[in-house]
């Protein structure tokens, strides 16, 4: 049987390949880390103090990414009404939780949906 992964080294993993992106930058509203693109969040991460469960809130639009997320132990749509437009949350303490990489291929997939194209483009080596 395998090791549960630690939750706040994929949280940290998540946040480094977000930042990685084109364009992004990290902010802090409401004490809870978000990364942006072009002023819009992609990725929810949560507090990392460990004062609430780790978890990471995505924009999944794809039906197929979108449903996949969901089978994630404990994923659900995301509160405030952001679960209609596509946002899906997902803790990273549970067991059974995605790994980090397939985590960075929803913060790709999130940032694809609210990056401008602009940005996009040079994602893509272009």
């Amino acid at each position: 049987m395998t090791k549960a992964a630690d939750p706040a080294k994929v949280r940290e993993r998540v946040r480094a390949f977000a930042l990685g992106l084109p364009g992004t930058v990290e902010e802090f509203p409401w004490g809870e880390s978000v990364i942006k693109v072009n002023k819009k969040v992609f990725v929810f991460l949560g507090v990392g103090d460990g004062s609430h469960p780790f978890g990471v809130t995505l924009k999944l639009k794809a039906p197929e990414v979108h449903a996949h997320a969901l089978t994630s132990p404990g994923a659900q749509p995301a509160g405030y009404g952001l679960g209609r437009s596509g946002w899906v949350r997902v803790p990273l303490t549970e067991r059974g939780a995605p790994p980090a990489e397939l985590l960075c291929d929803w913060a790709e997939e999130s940032y694809r949906v609210i990056a401008p194209k602009k940005l996009i483009a040079e994602l893509d080596g272009g």
